[in-house]
This record gives structure tokens, C-alpha cells and sequence, in this order.
């Protein structure tokens, strides 16, 4: 294993129905891949937003928001309340394995992002698409790998610097799919592979404090997600045996940090619901990590899941 994780296969093209509409819109002007891939679908006050962050250890460019792709057409067919889909590029750090003439390449589409330049991205992405759609706390937020670091890192009390998230709706459910949660122990746990080391220190730097400040899964209290997400309602983490990149200690870390979130209460208006109970999940997936997206399988399962978690707790038809 030279690098983490390269995917050499391509996801299959979705299906789009004809009162669907598909485009790519801009987020910001400093890099091309500040994109996001927008399917909107029937309005329905009910319905929720559907955003995917995709994984890659933050450097891979062969993943962008298109590995959402697979997914979205199954989700299509299965009838489930959602107005609208969303899968969101961010600016990456640089990858080994795909080198770049910084004289020679346009300034735009050249890697050198570090933190926290990937989180800001995603902020700046969801900032766009409330302002835009207007859906409120009614979305989903959907990571896959170091996706799923960024969709928590969204909630935390405080991760891109001394001023908290700037999120003006947080979302109700967050899926973590194959997610990193703690990225010294994933480090740790696989010491004799270099490119462990190499892509944290590519996206974070090398001082391991930092590592411990970004992870969700180490960080408690006003700063992590315990407090900071506090209109969420339900978590997912969803896991494989089967995946070889990312083991299981990862799920029970995060586990064990959301422990004191799902004790609390979620702070909502009391006119828009007199339940605030909390629902952490843990979803046994099949599969290797990437399967998850290449197919869209296992990822619209995990998906489904939590609608089906969400229509027990009487927060969706």
C-alpha cells in the first residue's frame, strides 16, 4: 500500500428522472474544486436534503463529489421523503502520487490545501446551500471516510480556529460511513504503514496536538461535538468487517464520544417538537472501504437507515 486510497475504478453514471434538475454550482472563486453537484427534486415541506461529503484522505483526486453518484440513483428509486440532493468537492493537499508543476498548473486547480482549508470548504458549501434552498435543520449530512470527519468537524464546538462553526442550521442526522474519527489512533494503529503518517501530516501538519484538536472523537466538552451539535437529533455510524483501510476502533471511539450528546436533550424551538430525545446508531455495512461509494450500495443503505431512524422518531412520513 503506497498511498491512501487510490480508486481505479469509476462510478457508474445515476439515473435522473424528468422533474429532476442536475447542475454543478460554485461556491467559491479560489479553486475549481469549490463545486457542489445539486439534484433538486419535487418541492415537499416535508422532505429532507440528502449531503454527501466524499472521503479520499483529503488528497485524492480521483474522488470528488461525482462518487455520489451510484448512490443517489439508488436512493432515487427507493421513495424515501428527500427534496433534494447535494455532493460537495472541496479543495485538496497535495498527493505523492500525483505530482504537480506549481509554475506550469493553474493556480485553481493546483493541490496544496491544509487545514483548515478543507473544513472551511464545507462550511462555505453548506453556507451556499441554505442561503440558496432554504431547507433549515431538514438535511442529512452523509461523510464517507475523511468525509466523515468533515461532517462532524462541521458540529464541533470549535475546529477551524478560535471562533465556533458557522453553520446557521446544523443538520438532524449526520451518517458517518468507513468514517475516521480520531486520526492519532488510526495513525497508531497502523504505525507500519507510512502513508498513515504521511496523509494526516499532508492535511493537518506534523504537530499531533493539532491532530488530537481536529478529531471529533477527542475532543469533549464545549469544543467536540458533545456541545456542539446541539440541534442534532441522530447519528449513524456505519461500519465494515471487511474494510481494509480504516478498522473498527475508529466506530468505538466515536461511539464512546457521542455517549454524552445522546444523554443530552437537543435544543429546539419547543413549538417545532416536544420530543428531543437522541438516537445513536451503530450500522454493521459489508464491503471494502471503498465498495461503499463505487457502488452506492452499502452507502444508500446507511442512508436508508437513518430516514427509517428518523420516521421512528416521528421527524419524517
Amino acid at each position: 500500500m503506497s498511498h491512501f486510497p487510490i480508486n481505479q475504478g469509476r462510478t457508474p453514471p445515476g439515473t435522473m428522472s424528468d422533474h429532476s434538475n442536475t447542475r454543478t454550482v460554485l461556491y467559491g472563486s479560489v479553486h475549481n474544486l469549490q463545486s457542489i453537484a445539486v439534484t433538486t427534486l419535487d418541492p415537499r415541506k416535508d422532505g429532507y436534503w440528502v449531503i454527501f461529503i466524499h472521503g479520499g484522505a483529503w488528497r485524492d483526486p480521483v474522488v470528488t463529489s461525482t462518487s455520489f453518484k451510484a448512490t443517489e440513483s439508488i436512493l432515487r428509486e427507493k421513495g424515501l421523503p428527500i427534496a433534494g440532493f447535494a455532493s460537495i468537492s472541496y479543495r485538496l493537499s497535495a498527493h505523492p502520487n500525483h505530482p504537480q508543476d506549481p509554475i506550469n498548473t493553474d493556480p485553481k486547480d493546483f493541490q496544496d490545501a491544509k487545514h483548515p482549508g478543507h473544513i472551511d470548504d464545507v462550511e462555505a458549501a453548506l453556507a451556499f446551500l441554505q442561503n440558496t434552498y432554504g431547507f433549515g435543520g431538514r438535511y442529512i449530512l452523509v461523510g464517507h471516510s475523511c468525509g466523515a470527519t468533515l461532517a462532524f468537524q462541521a458540529v464541533m464546538g470549535a475546529v477551524s480556529g478560535p471562533l465556533p462553526p458557522t453553520l446557521t442550521a446544523q443538520p438532524t442526522a449526520i451518517v458517518g460511513v468507513a468514517g475516521i474519527y480520531d486520526l492519532r489512533r488510526l495513525r497508531d494503529t497502523h504505525a507500519d504503514i507510512s502513508a498513515y503518517q504521511e496523509f494526516i501530516e499532508g492535511a493537518f501538519g506534523a504537530d499531533e496536538m493539532l491532530w488530537d484538536g481536529v478529531s471529533p472523537a477527542r475532543v469533549t466538552g464545549s469544543r467536540g461535538v458533545e456541545s456542539g451539535w446541539k440541534s442534532g437529533r441522530l447519528a449513524v455510524l456505519a461500519h465494515s468487517k471487511d474494510d481494509e483501510l480504516v478498522d473498527g476502533s475508529q466506530v468505538e471511539a466515536m461511539k464512546e464520544a457521542l455517549s454524552n450528546w445522546k444523554k443530552a436533550e437537543a435544543h429546539i424551538p419547543v413549538q417545532e417538537d416536544l420530543n428531543r430525545d437522541r438516537r445513536l446508531r451503530v450500522l454493521s455495512i459489508s464491503g471494502a472501504h471503498d465498495e461503499a461509494w463505487e457502488n452506492g450500495e452499502q452507502l444508500a443503505r446507511a442512508v436508508t437507515f437513518a430516514f427509517e431512524q428518523l420516521q421512528e422518531m416521528g421527524l419524517t412520513p
